[in-house]
């Protein structure tokens, strides 16, 4: 195991101790041992696994520090691994010099705008773990094509981009758990194009990726804590789960963040899982676009000051046992509602929604369906809407049933449970409970065109 003052490391934060690393990690026996120092360095150490062989920069339980003081990543990883996680498919070149690349144990700081914490090129089974990275361009950034990739009990904070980028990237099975990834200025995790598949991020901690306190409103810029945007490449196979994800509200904010591709939908977000989840404190809580086959369950999700979920051109979407509330007083600031806009096969059902306050008194409501085929709103709590419960517009084949939209508050403001507007046709509401309970309300369910709907069986209290 190397130790850089065996190579002429000064390690006080003041002398650039870039070559002296360097010849450590390339005469050494691929294993680089950090003592309880701080080194300064002016350009990226480079590990070429395909010339070095197996890796591993080793920190001492976090009294080692590198402060990156020039452009590009601190420690830049590179590897030509071109196959799969498929063992056939590892070359044996791989296994032998380019394996389990491992950095333990350290801290990374950003003195340059540019300065990236680690690089991960074309690697296989690269694991991070007890790392802090802040001040930053970018925490973690994976380039190019990156395999079996683990990052674990890390801190990616403060970076003035992302925590984890995956940068047009071919990355499969990947897991993030136990990790403080927040006040990144951009995105949490941002995943941009690429090839994207089977990745579980689950048990972290994502809060707080927003743009600085000091920025004016006006000059924010959008945010989210996980971001996953492909508009030319494809991500799929994603699950959020058992995290905190939550934030402060900023223009164009969202805690979760997902787009596909417009030009070929369904293609590009598919087969993604958000479930056991706290989302909360954005502009919004999860925003989705063109994605298929979304499962979003068993979260709590609050204090998303426009909306709470809203997805378009979205199919065989699936929502249910959620709740939808801060505390649900009306002293509270005006906050959360469901919207969804030209989406087919989706199913919100079993959804407690307490005080939604989307709408106004021309259009929405605390659950609102816009030009969607085949979807239902079943089963549901639809508790003091401040405008209404229920809005359809334009929509085909959809059902409203089994639910109960009531405003119980001394002084309701609910206009209507349920309205139907627009070419909406072959609808179906039935067995609701609407209405004010002790006060009549002049229209609990609103129905125009004529054949927008067919109505059995609800109940007006």
């Amino acid at each position: 195991m190397s130790r850089p003052r065996d190579f002429g490391a000064k390690g006080d934060g003041r002398t650039d101790d870039t070559a002296s690393l360097q010849h450590a990690l390339e005469a050494g026996d691929g294993s680089l041992e950090l003592e309880a120092a701080t080194y300064l360095i002016s350009r990226p150490l480079v590990i070429d696994l395909t010339k070095r062989g197996p890796a591993a920069v080793i920190g001492r339980g976090g009294t080692s520090r590198i402060v990156m003081a020039g452009g590009g990543p601190a420690l830049r990883i590179i590897g030509d691994h071109g196959g799969t996680a498929d063992p056939p498919s590892v070359k044996p070149p791989v296994w032998q010099r380019q394996r389990f690349p491992t950095v333990h144990g350290l801290e990374i700081v950003g003195e340059h705008k540019e300065a990236v914490g680690i690089e991960l090129t074309r690697t296989m089974q690269a694991t991070i773990s007890q790392v802090l990275i802040r001040r930053c361009k970018y925490a973690i950034h994976l380039v190019d094509r990156a395999r079996n990739f683990l990052l674990a009990d890390s801190h990616l904070y403060e970076n003035s981009y992302y925590g984890l980028f995956a940068e047009n990237c071919n990355w499969h099975q990947g897991i993030i758990h136990g990790n403080h990834i927040s006040y990144n200025q951009r995105a949490g995790i941002k995943m941009l194009d690429g090839d994207v598949h089977n990745i579980q991020i689950t048990g972290n901690d994502i809060e707080y990726n927003r743009p600085p306190r000091d920025v004016k409103p006006e000059d924010a810029w959008p945010a989210a804590d996980v971001w996953l945007e492909a508009p030319k490449g494809t991500i799929s196979e994603v699950t959020l789960a058992s995290n905190t994800i939550q934030a402060t509200i900023t223009p164009g904010g969202a805690n979760i963040r997902i787009e596909g591709l417009p030009a070929a939908w369904p293609k590009g977000a598919r087969l993604i899982a958000i479930t056991g989840n706290v989302i909360g404190s954005q502009e919004k809580g999860i925003e989705i676009r063109h994605a298929i086959r979304v499962t979003i369950t068993g979260n709590t999700i609050y204090d998303s000051k426009m909306l709470s979920l809203d997805l378009a051109h979205c199919s065989g979407i699936a929502v249910s046992a959620n709740t939808f509330a801060w505390n649900g007083q009306d002293t509270d600031p005006p906050s959360d509602g469901i919207l969804l806009t030209d989406c087919e096969n989706a199913v919100l059902s079993g959804l407690s929604v307490q005080r939604p306050c989307h709408g106004s008194l021309d259009f929405g409501g605390g659950v609102t369906l816009v030009r969607c085929r085949d979807a239902a709103v079943s089963d549901c709590q639809i508790i003091d809407p401040q405008v209404r419960g229920v809005e359809v517009l334009d929509c085909q084949r959809c059902r409203i049933t089994n639910n109960t939209i009531v405003d119980r508050r001394a002084t309701p403001t609910m206009r209507e449970a349920i309205r139907i507007r627009g070419k909406s046709r072959q609808n179906l509401i039935a067995h609701n409970i609407v209405g004010t309970p002790g006060r009549k309300a002049a229209k609990p369910i609103d129905i125009e065109p004529a054949m927008a709907a067919e109505l059995r069986e609800n109940l007006e209290v």
